[in-house]
């Protein structure tokens, strides 16, 4: 196991991290008791944790529900950011660049989901009953089926699409060159490419953050695993990524740590903060 390097004692303010895949198991809806304590424990100190992720702000507040109104969040990779229980930013995809991904992914369907994100809540068009008990029992997300997406008048702030058991081949060939340039998109996971206005990254949601609350980038810490914690590594002072992570967030962060099957997030803020806070 790879550390980073030692930090200055009681500087960390602020520490964000993954969900999925880096904090808990991809597609779950529950946080392990000891990461809720130590949470408890950081506020308590005065140190404010934030999760990060491409999931939307409901199914985040239910992983986080133990501990819902002490911690912020970077919701839908940084188009959402909620904190005290406020929006305080909201970033829109343009409606042109929806109707042209929603084009390129329909002929797609029964291979391949599609799902959008409102401040409201996500739209979908699936039938799918088993991507519909994923969403439902698995990310508790908050979602309406409709007919037509782009008959729904609202403001839409991501489109993900999921393959069952992986999309990487056809994200990584076929999505994401086709919309890299016009938007932001990523692998969100193994099963999922996110697509963002092109503003939005959750390295620009970190440092949103840490300008509304007046935190350094050296008085924060980050945690990541896959292509959309990419500049999550690169916004916080001391980052890492933990050992199953994709070589890209690898390069990126500041040192390794265990994954989530051994509660790595919260060995280093164990070790590296709460202990020396």
């Amino acid at each position: 196991m790879r550390f980073g390097a030692e930090m200055r004692r009681g500087m960390i303010k602020l520490i964000a991290s993954d969900v999925d895949g880096t904090l808990i198991e991809d597609s779950t809806p529950d946080l392990y008791q000891e990461m809720a304590e130590a949470i408890r424990e950081l506020k308590k100190k005065g140190i404010l944790f934030c999760a990060a992720s491409g999931r939307q702000y409901p199914s985040l507040r239910n992983v986080f529900r133990e501990v819902a109104d002490d911690i912020a969040y970077i919701a839908e990779n940084g188009a959402h950011i909620c904190y005290q229980n406020k929006n305080i930013s909201v970033t829109p995809m343009k409606r042109e660049d929806v109707e042209g991904i929603l084009s390129m992914l329909r002929p797609y369907y029964g291979q391949c989901e599609a799902i959008v994100s409102t401040v409201n809540g996500s739209l979908v068009e699936s039938r799918n009953q088993e991507f519909l008990d994923l969403i439902t029992y698995g990310y508790h997300n908050t979602f309406r089926q409709v007919k037509d997406i782009l008959a729904e008048d609202e403001e839409i702030i991501k489109l993900a699409v999921y393959q069952k058991d992986s999309i990487r081949s056809l994200g990584e060939s076929v999505f994401i060159p086709k919309w890299k340039d016009r938007v932001k998109v990523c692998m969100a996971g193994e099963e999922w490419v996110d697509f963002m206005d092109g503003s939005v990254d959750k390295g620009n949601g970190l440092k949103f953050l840490e300008e509304y609350l007046g935190i350094g980038k050296d008085q924060t810490m980050a945690f990541g695993d896959n292509d959309n914690d990419i500049g999550l590594m690169r916004a916080a002072g001391h980052s890492y990524a933990v050992d199953t992570a994709v070589e890209e967030v690898k390069k990126a962060a500041g040192g390794i740590c265990p994954g989530w099957r051994q509660k790595g997030v919260y060995q280093i803020i164990r070790k590296e903060v709460l202990f020396h806070a």
